[in-house]
């Protein structure tokens, strides 16, 4: 009889344990005060962590639970080794079972970093080592450095980025999401080289890359962009002199103070497209998805000249005499 009372209550108290083991799980853990829905608690777990590093690492982010509770859970549940290094971030309503599947998922705290369009390497350097929340791995590296760091060795870092909005784990690193950028421009380029039009005047990806380049900084208007590859391209079938200004002030540098003069337009540089035919060496800036697609594929225009005409749009010109005319017009106010 007194074996079947202990047996008894063994049962007991094993569903009694086992109860309060799942309304512990099913608990939010309890957070420090400052913690809120809109400023979450983060965590960091470090690679190769055990799952006994994990419970100490969650209890020293400051979530207010004995670890040896949280190492027991990790342990018991069978899904401690799955669980992702990373940086994470916890809500106030994290419970033990929502936090270990958060873990073993890899749910990490998301940042977004935008690079703009028509962006030259020194703005998105600065966007990039600007930004909180990526580990910053590039200091003191050269360009070349840099490039041979990314994967890209020899490569010339200017317009080798895609612009778009990159998802990335807080704490990647800088390089880390160079490399996306950079392998995202590889695609976006190739995609559009496979769709050049057959009388593209351009020999290769990496020319395309450089007239889209030009293309983003000589309008942001869509209608026009095609027209301004159409100009541009019949003046390399002829062997005419681009003319770009963009170029020009690319090849003034970080000294250029936003007028460009008729010195800037007489003094040779490498960039300066008044006094050397055919393409810079090298872009000039990023150029997005639509100026690629407008630098493979030109308007079929007769056009050989354009002009801003102050709301946004160019006027384009197929003559000498109409493209002077229009300069008086819309430039000189005459």
């Amino acid at each position: 009889m007194r074996l079947l009372k202990l047996l008894f209550a063994l049962v007991v108290l094993g569903f009694g344990l086992a109860a309060a083991g799942m309304w512990w799980l099913q608990r939010p853990l309890p957070m420090p005060a400052s913690v809120s829905a809109q400023a979450p608690l983060e965590l960091t777990i470090a690679p190769g962590s055990s799952a006994r590093a994990v419970a100490e690492s969650v209890v020293n982010a400051g979530v207010q639970t004995p670890s040896v509770l949280l190492f027991a859970w990790f342990r018991l549940s069978g899904e401690s080794r799955q669980i992702k290094a990373g940086s994470y971030e916890l809500a106030p309503d994290t419970t033990p079972a929502s936090l270990l599947s958060k873990l073993v998922r890899g749910d990490q705290a998301l940042r977004n970093l935008t690079l703009i369009e028509g962006w030259n390497i020194r703005q998105v350097l600065q966007a990039v080592r600007s930004s909180p929340d990526l580990t910053q791995d590039l200091d003191g590296l050269s360009m070349a450095d840099l490039m041979a760091r990314i994967g890209y060795p020899g490569r010339h870092p200017e317009g080798r980025f895609f612009p778009d909005t990159y998802r990335v784990a807080k704490n990647t690193p800088a390089s880390v999401v160079l490399r996306q950028a950079a392998q995202a421009m590889d695609r976006q380029l190739n995609a559009a080289w496979a769709q050049r039009a057959p009388n593209s005047p351009l020999r290769s990806p990496d020319e395309a890359l450089i007239l889209a380049s030009i293309i983003e900084k000589e309008t942001g208007l869509e209608s026009d962009r095609t027209m301004v590859s159409g100009v541009f391209s019949n003046r390399l079938r002829i062997g005419m002199r681009l003319q770009t200004d963009p170029s020009v002030i690319y090849g003034i540098g970080e000294s250029f103070d936003g007028n460009i003069r008729r010195k800037d337009l007489q003094t040779d540089t490498p960039y300066n497209t008044y006094t050397r035919a055919g393409l810079p060496p090298t872009p000039i800036a990023m150029p997005g998805r639509n100026s690629l697609l407008a630098a493979v594929q030109p308007a079929t225009t007769p056009a050989m000249y354009f002009v801003a005409r102050g709301d946004g749009a160019s006027y384009f010109s197929a003559t000498l005499a109409e493209h002077n005319a229009a300069v008086r017009r819309y430039i000189l106010g005459r």
